[in-house]
């Protein structure tokens, strides 16, 4: 007898729909190109199913009939399908998904002035959005004033143009509906516009005017250090924030760009002339990379960006960032805040983009914790133990230095310590035993059919092509994508946990109330003396406008000397 639910239901859905056949589609979601979303379904979609399972083509679609109120199309179209329904959902079978990635030459120009052009041209909707990727950020900003860059482009975008008040530019780009942001990060400097096709010489004109000649408006300088300032008071308030600078601080050191915070000295140092002197160095035609989607015609565009470069001084491209000369020691490091739960991150430095392990430990960290609801770290201390509502792990491998491995969750006070053991025990798990075949199975599919979703919009996939030009990366990576994935054996696995999942090479770093966390939960399952002889660091919170250490450490306490 066939399942009578699943026929209602199909039955049911039909009739409300007003439709002949039920439709289905699959969708994919968008991620970066090294990492992903850490929620994923738990089934393999193609699975291994017995003889009933139907293909979705299979089913014939029902008579056409009038849709009204007595209309018999859902009986007729179940009378006509019901011998072939599954009799579960995870039955149906679908067809894979043919996907090719494209290939950046295909979208690849050249400027006369042999500025880089990326097009992919589309007539969905009369927009035209325009991208200015300048190399450089973060790693260049002086000593004296972290953040300048950031800076630098903030004001580039609200301080007027040297004809052209703030005011006035704000007015003249809502009139003309176009929506433009300038923002500087640890890499580059990104100057976006997106505008009506019909609109768009009128604010490519204006676009190109704020970026080649920048006002810097004194007032508007101002009412941002002011903003900045405000926020800086803050910097204590959230232990998620201490934990991530500090952390930061641990894993590439204090001098290192990717550790660097601004300080109201450093705020106070920034000037106009500063931020002219930064703008020349970094947006300049001899630094950038442009991409252009929407409505427009390729070789009509060429001329318009030829014209908005037209006379711009080029200057010289800007360097790689320095790797970073911090000595990380492993150990457990604590930053007293009084709060009910414990914040944690264990964790070390990792390996490099292009390093032969990348993505065999990219797999190990998906089944580890990585992949969401399906990962053991989830499992069990969330699942199983009631310990965390948050628990996973990330692997980050850097582009021109090693990255970072860390696990992290949050913890009522007294469950931190059990917490970090069965974190521990698990990293062992990864080392002594072999991942089971369902759980690779997953994790390749879970990248794989992920994969589609990184060039699932124009501007995403030239955002890549520009990514990888600046970086250097092999442009057949993404051809070659899924083949890399589905070649890791367990065997790959197990071994590249040997090598980055030793718990005595990683920092443990706790926020929260010590007293509390250190003697472990009630039933003495755990407690923190149990890891690094008992030894740990208390680290100071910092003057959040200095970030200068207010106190001395504790002293009682000491980390462990780093291994040789």
């Amino acid at each position: 007898m066939k399942n009578i639910a699943t026929i209602a239901l199909i039955a049911a859905s039909a009739a409300f729909a007003g439709c002949a056949s039920p439709q289905s589609t699959a969708t994919t979601k968008e991620g970066n190109a090294d990492t992903k979303a850490v929620a994923k379904a738990g089934t393999p979609s193609d699975a291994k199913t017995d003889a009933n399972t139907v293909a979705m083509a299979d089913l014939k679609p029902a008579t056409k009939v009038k849709a009204d109120a007595t209309s018999d199309a859902p009986v007729a179209w179940v009378a006509d399908n019901s011998a072939k329904l599954p009799a579960r959902p995870e039955e149906l079978k679908f067809a894979a998904l043919d996907f090719t990635p494209p290939k950046a030459k295909d979208f690849r120009r050249t400027l006369p002035d042999g500025t880089p052009v990326y097009m992919a041209p589309s007539k969905e909707f009369p927009l035209v959005s325009l991208t200015l990727t300048f190399k450089g950020g973060q790693w260049l900003d002086p000593k004296d004033t972290p953040g300048l860059t950031a800076v630098m482009a903030a004001m580039t975008r609200t301080g007027g143009t040297a004809t052209i008040k703030p005011a006035d530019l704000d007015e003249k780009f809502d009139f003309l509906a176009t929506n433009v942001g300038v923002s500087g990060g640890q890499g580059a400097v990104i100057a976006n516009m997106n505008t009506l096709s019909s609109n768009l010489d009128q604010s490519m004109t204006l676009f190109f005017d704020m970026l080649r000649n920048p006002g810097y408006d004194q007032d508007r300088l101002n009412i941002m250090r002011g903003q900045a300032t405000e926020g800086m008071k803050q910097r204590n308030d959230e232990a998620g924030q201490i934990l991530g600078r500090e952390w930061k601080y641990l894993i590439f050191g204090e001098d290192c760009f990717e550790s660097q915070q601004a300080t109201k000295d450093g705020w106070d140092a920034i000037t106009a002339d500063k931020l002219r002197a930064q703008h020349d160095k970094l947006i300049q035609p001899g630094n950038v990379i442009i991409s252009v989607t929407g409505d427009f015609n390729p070789d009509d565009m060429m001329k318009r960006l030829a014209a908005g470069m037209d006379g711009w001084k080029r200057g010289d491209m800007a360097a790689n960032p320095p790797a970073p000369t911090n000595v990380f020691k492993p150990g457990v490091y604590r930053v007293a805040k009084d709060i009910p739960q414990g914040k944690v991150r264990i964790g070390r430095r990792s390996i490099q983009r292009d390093d032969p392990d990348y993505f065999s430990a990219e797999m190990m960290n998906e089944i580890l914790g990585g992949g969401g609801f399906t990962s053991r770290l989830m499992s069990n201390i969330r699942s199983n133990e009631g310990l965390a509502y948050s628990v996973g792990s990330r692997f980050e491998a850097g582009v021109y230095y090693p990255g970072q491995f860390a696990g992290a969750f949050e913890s009522k006070n007294g469950t931190v310590a059990l917490a970090v053991k069965l974190m521990r025990e698990e990293f062992k798990r990864m080392q002594d035993e072999p991942v089971s075949a369902e759980e690779l199975e997953i994790a390749k599919k879970s990248f794989i059919e992920a994969f589609p979703g990184q060039f699932s919009s124009k501007d995403a996939t030239l955002g890549i092509f520009v990514s990888d030009e600046w970086t250097g990366r092999d442009p057949e990576y993404w051809q070659r994508y899924r083949d890399s994935i589905q070649k890791v054996t367990a065997a790959d696995i197990q071994r590249v946990a040997k090598k980055y999942l030793n718990f005595d090479d990683m920092a443990v770093m706790v926020v929260g109330k010590w007293d509390e966390i250190a003697p472990g939960d009630q039933t003495g399952r755990a407690k923190m003396s149990e890891f690094f002889g008992g030894k740990s660091m208390e680290l100071p919170l910092r003057d959040p406008m200095t970030m200068k250490p207010m106190d001395t450490p504790t002293q009682s306490d000491s980390a462990p000397a780093p291994k040789s």
